[in-house]
Order: C-alpha cells, then structure tokens, then sequence
C-alpha cells in the first residue's frame, strides 16, 4: 500500500513509526512531517488547506490510504473531499468532527441521547455568561466552543479567574472558536483517556491512556496541550471500560449514525470517573498527542491492518492484542512553552537515547544547517516500557537525562497516580 500521513507532531511521528513496520506498506509519504519522520517516510510539501491539491498528488503516487493525524484538516472536511475523489480516508467527516470541533455540539448530543457529562450552559455573549456563572458559583469549567489548539480550557476556581476566562474568550483571544463559549460544573474524581476505533456502526476498544495536562509538577501552572501520559490507565478497569462502552460510546455512536453523521475514525473520549461513575469531559476526533505515543508502544497488531478494517467497515471483526508492559511518556518543551516558546536552540544526544531501550518521537523539530533545533512547543517525545509504570518512568527519564538540550524543560513526576496506585495495591 503506499500511505499518506497529514501532519507534523509527536503523535504523527508516532503513527508513521508505527506504520512504518507493516508488511502491507510499499511507501508512506507524510505532510509536513518533521526530520524524525524523514527517517521512516517520504517528506513532502503540500497545503492541507487545498483538498484539491492533497487529491491530485493521492492520484498522482497511487495513494491506497490517508491518515489524517490533526483535527483542524477534519473539522475543515479534508475526509469528506478526498472521499469525493475516490480515495480512502481515516478519518471522519466533516459532520462527524464536530464532535471536536463544537464543544456544544457535543454537550447537545449528551443532552439528547442521555450520554453521562457534567451540566452545561452555552453562551454567545458575555453578560449572559457572567450571569450564568456568577449564579452557579466556582469553581467551574470555562471552554471555547471551537479549536483552541488544547489551550481554550480554563478550570476555574474563582469566581475572578472564570469571569477573566469567559473576557479573553469574547475578546478574541482564541479567534473564532471563543465566538462562542461553553461552561461547565466542575466534575472531581480522575481523568482517563479512552480510545475506540470505529467504523460508522462499531467501535472496538483502543486501550486507555491518562495524560497531564498542566505544565508543572504536582500539576501545576496553565493547562497545556499534554506533558505526557502512559498507557494503560489503572481507574480504566474492565468493569469501567464496559460502562463506558455501555453509556458514553455505544450512545454516542447511536446518536451520530441518527443525526446522519456516523462516525468512522478514532473517537477518543477524555473522561472523568467520579463516584457515579464515568462521565464525559470532552470527545476528540483523532489520536490523542501524546497519547497515541504510549498506544503505539503497546500495540502488538499492525496498526495498518486496523486502520483498513475501519475505513472498510470491517471491524466488527476485528480484537486489538496490547503489550501486558506500560509505556510512558515525558514531554521535553522549549523554554517559554505554553506560551510563545524559543525556537532555534539545538538539541543533540537522541543517538544514545535509542541504544538506552527508549524511543523519542519528534513533536516539534527541524533541521537548521545541519544540526536538529527546536521548532515548536512541544518539541520531543521520549518514550519508553516497563513491566511496571515506575519502571518505565525509570527509563524514560533516564533517557531524558542522556539528552543535551539545556534550553528544553519538562515535568519530572509523569505517572505519578499510578505510581501512587502500584504502590498502595489500589
């Protein structure tokens, strides 16, 4: 099969990588891609914005596939369009990725097929959110509706801090998809991420995943797109990966295929499981970053074979065999991150990381004369397996440690709840 992989970061890296190892591939070509795909694919220019120009090169090199690793080219409709020409596609359509891409979108659905998620008000405009909010009291959850690049959350605890989130929202700071904004009960218990893979009428489970999304230790300091995660998730349970099934998943994808938008693709749902059990924070319409990292690591099928059987509505007959192991994580980001980070400071010592058992997914990197530089926020992923989580957080750190790049920083304590729960037995 010759395979094309739209986008640039740590997760995509994860995928070509994974990908790449498939006896069924002839060639895979990604786009943008970063210097550490350039090692297991082919790099080429293309504007994702134009469908039309992704579909001619898909004709041009006999493309058999296309993943599509962001969400912003799914909620744009780049499924829909390449399907329009006769190519395959992973990934949903632009219907289906609304339930990413519209925050009350997804809160509605709930509301409507009585899907488990914290209560909810939508608001176009300030007063009515500040009225809203100042009744309900904090803390409470203020989100822009749309595509914020994982950074249009605020979990306030002050009345001060969500009336200051709902003003940045309104006024521009997240461009349109603050033009309207969602605001929630603040739910308590622990998150997890769970990942299905669907096909417009079934979802296989994915394996699980938790990731920390605050940029400082102890979970502190703003919300982030992720510092890391590892995979699996001990509160996902069998029993409370049935009930997630049985209430949030197999609701959910009833709903979708009755509105006329099945879902075909990877559905990850970000959940929080409270005392009531499992209740929905938030769906995303593609892998998880840097999630999909620890999936990869632990997924023992051909990740090509899987993708297939979703795009062809074939997996109703399909299981996914996981590693017993559990991989983690560690987020490497450049000074400044999560806001404007420092591009440009080179980073060396990733050839003695891959001989120590670990592997490093580049997130955010290029080349600049030759040397490898940091080109984004988040900028490496390293990642590595363990019979135990403390023993992969181990590894994973002791490779960070092999690493020179004194202008990098990342959180030291990813893991540290199932640290907690291997410790305690519970």
């Amino acid at each position: 099969m010759n395979v094309l992989l739209l986008g640039s970061g740590g997760r995509e890296h994860a995928l070509a990588w994974k990908m790449s190892a498939s006896p069924l591939l002839t060639r895979l070509y990604a786009s943008p891609g970063n210097p550490g795909i350039g090692r297991v694919a082919e790099l080429v220019k293309l504007d994702v914005a134009d469908h039309s120009a992704v579909a001619a090169f898909c004709q041009e090199k006999k493309i058999d596939l296309v993943v599509v690793g962001p969400e912003g080219p799914l909620v744009a409709g780049i499924a829909d369009d390449l399907r329009a020409w006769g190519i395959r596609v992973f990934g949903p359509s632009k219907a289906a990725a609304r339930l990413e891409g519209s925050k009350g979108f997804t809160k509605d659905l709930c509301a409507k097929f009585d899907i488990p998620t914290a209560a909810y008000g939508r608001f176009s405009d300030l007063a009515s959110a500040k009225a809203y909010v100042e009744k309900t009291g904090a803390p409470i959850v203020i989100k822009a509706d749309g595509l914020a690049a994982g950074k249009g959350v605020t979990v306030a605890m002050t009345l001060d801090e969500a009336i200051a989130a709902l003003e940045a929202c309104f006024d521009g700071s997240f461009g349109a998809a603050g033009a309207e904004v969602v605001v929630e009960e603040y739910l308590t218990g622990e998150e997890a991420s769970f990942f299905c893979l669907c096909d417009g009428a079934t979802a296989l489970p994915f394996g699980t995943a938790q990731d920390h999304k605050r940029v400082g230790d102890g979970d502190t300091g703003p919300n982030t797109g992720g510092m890391g995660a590892y995979s699996p998730a001990p509160v996902m349970t069998p029993e409370m990966t049935e009930r997630t099934m049985r209430e949030i998943i197999e609701p959910t994808m009833r709903g979708m295929a009755d509105i006329g938008a099945p879902f075909a693709g990877i559905l990850f749902a970000g959940l929080m499981i409270t005392d009531q059990g499992p209740k929905l924070i938030e769906y995303n319409t593609r892998f998880g970053d840097p999630e999909c990292q620890v999936l990869t690591m632990r997924l023992k099928d051909d990740l090509l074979v899987l993708l297939n059987a979703a795009v062809d509505g074939q997996l109703a007959h399909m299981s996914v065999r996981w590693s017993d192991e559990t991989a983690l994580t560690v987020v490497m980001a450049a000074r400044g991150y999560p806001g404007t980070p420092e591009k440009g400071s080179v980073i060396r010592g990733l050839d003695k990381v891959e001989g120590a058992g670990a592997q490093v997914f580049h997130a955010g990197t290029a080349i600049n004369g030759g040397a490898l530089v940091a080109n984004g926020g988040r900028v490496l992923n390293v990642t590595a397996l363990g019979a135990t989580v403390g023993e992969a957080q181990q590894k994973a750190y002791a490779a960070i440690h092999q690493i020179d790049w004194p202008q990098g920083f990342y959180r030291h304590d990813i893991g540290w709840r199932a640290v907690e729960h291997e410790k305690t037995g519970g």
